[in-house]
Parts: C-alpha cells; structure tokens; sequence
C-alpha cells in the first residue's frame, strides 16, 4: 500500500470531522467536542494526583500557579474561563504538561532546567499551547481515522486475497501510517505549541529570549536521542533556531505588556 494511498482514504474519513482553526490559522479535523476531551483530562489529571506524589502548597507550587496564571490571562476569554488547575508532582525527570480542560502538571526536576521565571514561563506557555490548540483532540482524532481506514483496506484485501493480504496491510500499513503521517503530525503539533507558548511568554511580560535558553539546558542536561524523523519532537537544535529566530520579533510585544505594567514576580 502506498502512502499516498493510505492519506487519501484518511482525507474521505476526516472530512466527516468537524472543522476549525488553529490559534496559527492551521485548519484541523475534530471527532471529538472540547466537552468529551475535557472531561477525560480532568479524570486523568485526578488519577495522576491519587497515584503520584505532589506538593501541596508551598513555594514551588505558588511559583507554578503564579506563572500559569500569568500566561492564561493571555488567552481568549472562553480559553480563560476553563477550570485551570496546577499540581507539583514529585519527580527528578524535568518534565512539564497539560491536559485538555485546563490541568497543567510541573515535575519538581523541572525546576533544576528552567533556571528563572520567564524559563519555567517558555515551558508553561509551551504546554497551554497544546491546550489552546486542541492538539489532544487534533491527534486521537487522526488516529482514530488512521486505525478506521487500516481496519477497511484490510477486509477489503481479505476478502479479495486472504488473511495474509489482510494482515500485510493492516500491519504495514501501520508502521507507514506512524512514520509517514502520524510522527510528522506530532512534530508540527510540537513547532506550533513553540509558536504560540512564545507569544504568550511575551503578551504575559516575560521576555521571549529566555525560551532559547530554556531549551538550551534541556540540551545539556539530556543524552542522545533518536533521529528527528523516529521522533514525535522536532530536533532540539533545530527548535532552537526557530526560537532565536522568533524572539527579536516578539521584543515589541514584550516591552509594551511591561509598559502596560504586566511584570510578572513569581519567583
């Protein structure tokens, strides 16, 4: 089966998917309301917090809360009246995330890269992206029509050529699904969150630059890593790049939120 094949069929099947736009004007296919993904990420963040360790109060999780707050009042007012919730989780990997419906989760080792405020900000900024943009909903969507339309080629070639047609493509239709369509997708999904958690790094006072320096210690505290094109990441270095590139052009922005007096002091 030839991959231009395979995103044919996912075009027909996505095209019964609801249509809407990207904070970056990207078009996305949805099977999913924000209601149903919502509630699943709540549900999920209450089991994260009954199975793992956080930190209830204190410093660290003012200091989270305070940045989130920051960066959230960036966003449109239905984006904004979203039941945000923050929890410190314990744990040395420097890890960040957010789930659908406003749930944004810090692992204490985060606090060992992001080394000031408007670093932790380029993480925060980062992960409400993905929220903002309905990524979560973005890609169970697309997987969703990726295992839809295997599961139909394959009985069709069943049917026509036996079992072992059916599993050919089933399988190898698979893997050529996730190199060709579905890792690609996750990286752009990943460039987009830069995008945006940089502009509102900047709409929210805290400086633009540091982002390239937030990414630059994750560089340095990480080992190898596999190639970009195995990789639901784009290329450290190359992420870095687009970083530097955007920041001097989000300085204006930057300056006029001090101005206006969004000076953040979290920690």
């Amino acid at each position: 089966m030839r991959q231009w094949m395979l995103a044919a069929a996912i075009a027909v099947v996505v095209a019964a998917c609801a249509t809407t736009t990207s904070p970056t004007g990207r078009k996305q296919y949805m099977a999913y309301s924000d209601a149903e993904l919502n509630q699943v990420g709540a549900q999920a963040f209450n089991e994260m917090k009954a199975k793992q360790q956080t930190l209830s109060g204190g410093q660290q999780s003012a200091y989270v809360q305070c940045v989130v707050q920051a960066l959230v009042a960036q966003l449109p007012a239905e984006w904004r009246s979203l039941p945000w919730e923050t929890a410190v989780f314990v744990d040395d990997t420097p890890n960040a995330f957010a789930l659908p419906g406003g749930k944004v989760g810090v692992h204490t080792g985060m606090f060992k890269v992001a080394k000031n405020q408007d670093q932790l900000a380029a993480v925060l900024g980062h992960e409400i992206g993905h929220v903002y943009a309905r990524h979560t909903n973005e890609r169970v969507s697309r997987q969703a029509a990726t295992s839809g339309v295997l599961g139909l080629l394959g009985a069709v070639a069943g049917a026509r050529y036996g079992d072992g047609a059916s599993q050919a493509i089933t399988q190898g239709g698979g893997t050529l699904a996730q190199l060709g369509l579905l890792l690609p997708f996750s990286r752009n999904q990943e460039a987009e969150s830069d995008q945006i958690g940089q502009q509102l790094m900047a709409q929210a006072g805290f400086d633009p630059a540091e982002a390239v320096n937030l990414w630059q210690n994750m560089i340095d505290g990480a080992g190898s890593r596999q190639p970009e094109w195995l990789s639901t990441h784009p290329d450290p270095q190359n992420r870095i790049a687009s970083l530097r590139q955007r920041a001097p052009t989000l300085q204006g922005t930057y300056q006029a939120a001090r101005n206006a007096g969004r000076t953040p002091r979290c920690g």
